[in-house]
């Protein structure tokens, strides 16, 4: 790695936190099939978003929806845990150049989905949902990091706030399974204790696929539902 606070760190924290954000911007990516179709209607939630298609086990597994607000929120968990993990880097300075970097690679994708996928064609008033979407991002470090020192219970209750939008119902009226919040928390503990043990330089080679098919850190893991049922 590049000495700390020169200009080669910065070109290096660029490169390499733009692969680490498209890995975490996959994990609950969508599209809006509509887009495509002449003169066909984009679906709405309840609340009003547009309503996309999406696969994995975040909408498969959890029952999240696809809407540009579930892939904002799983998007900076993932980034959560990789700023986490950054956090060990060698300097302060490095580890504000890498998180700078990382903010920086959500916000060109955030607007970019507001543009193409949503028709958000102003960009004034892009730039405002871009600074609630900062605020949004200064709260998840907040609240996640007081779930990692006060326990799960704490953490799992920033979870449901975030991706589950603090209901108490599922997305077509039925009652919240919290252990789908409870897998979420094993989940996120399991990643940051793998990603504590990678060098920093190699982390795009492992949380995302590997070759062969194989699951990167990133992803589904029997071991999170394992840790739920108490069986490890």
């Amino acid at each position: 790695m590049p000495r700390p606070g020169t200009a080669a760190e910065t070109y290096v924290a660029y490169g390499m936190t733009q692969k680490l954000f498209e890995v975490c911007s996959s994990q609950a990516d969508y599209s809006i099939p509509q887009l495509s179709q002449k003169g066909a209607q984009v679906p709405k939630t309840e609340a009003g978003e547009d309503l996309g298609v999406g696969e994995g086990w975040w909408y498969e597994d959890l029952g999240l929806i696809p809407t540009f607000s579930t892939w904002s929120q799983v998007t900076f968990l993932h980034m959560y845990l990789l700023t986490v993990r950054l956090r060990a880097l060698p300097s302060y300075e490095s580890l504000q150049t890498y998180s700078r970097h990382l903010i920086d690679h959500f916000s060109h994708n955030a607007e970019h989905r507001m543009d193409v996928l949503h028709g958000l064609t102003s960009r004034a008033i892009r730039n405002k949902f871009l600074k609630d979407l900062f605020i949004q991002w200064r709260g998840v470090l907040a609240a996640y990091d007081e779930g990692l020192v006060k326990g799960d219970a704490v953490l799992g209750a920033a979870v449901w706030r975030n991706l589950w939008k603090a209901s108490h119902t599922g997305p077509h009226g039925e009652d919240m399974d919290w252990t789908k919040v409870a897998r979420v928390v094993a989940y996120m503990r399991r990643v940051i204790s793998e990603l504590s043990q990678i060098n920093e330089a190699d982390l795009i080679l492992h949380i995302g696929p590997r070759p062969g098919g194989k699951p990167g850190i990133f992803g589904y893991s029997e071991l999170d539902q394992q840790l739920v049922d108490g069986k490890r």
